[in-house]
């Protein structure tokens, strides 16, 4: 995960973006890319929209990917770190189903 955000940031950082790369600006992409996602599900079943568009899909979760990266590196978050957190909580929250141990 470190190597892959220092690549982003090193992209964005050849480019000159780092400044118009601001936390609302990264956080509304995140958004509008996710509908992109969901945009190729519309009006289909998820497997007719898998079989159709699965390299769009690819395309639009990097995208969203990407951007995230970019949100937590402005934020200094660890994604990996908190994911695994986030993990734990849910954990507590929503215990495995005694059926299923």
């Amino acid at each position: 995960m470190k190597k892959l955000q220092e690549e982003i940031i090193e992209f964005r950082n050849k480019r000159g973006w780092d400044e118009v790369h601001q936390e609302k600006d990264l956080a509304l992409s995140i958004v509008l890319e996710s509908s992109e996602l969901l945009e190729l599900f519309q009006w289909k079943s998820s497997e007719e929209a898998v079989k159709q568009n699965k390299q769009e899909m690819k395309d639009e979760m990097a995208d969203v990917l990407i951007y995230l990266i970019q949100l937590a590196s402005k934020l200094e978050i660890d994604l990996e770190e908190a994911a695994k957190n986030k993990m734990k909580k849910n954990a507590i929250k929503y215990p495995e189903p005694a059926s299923l141990r």
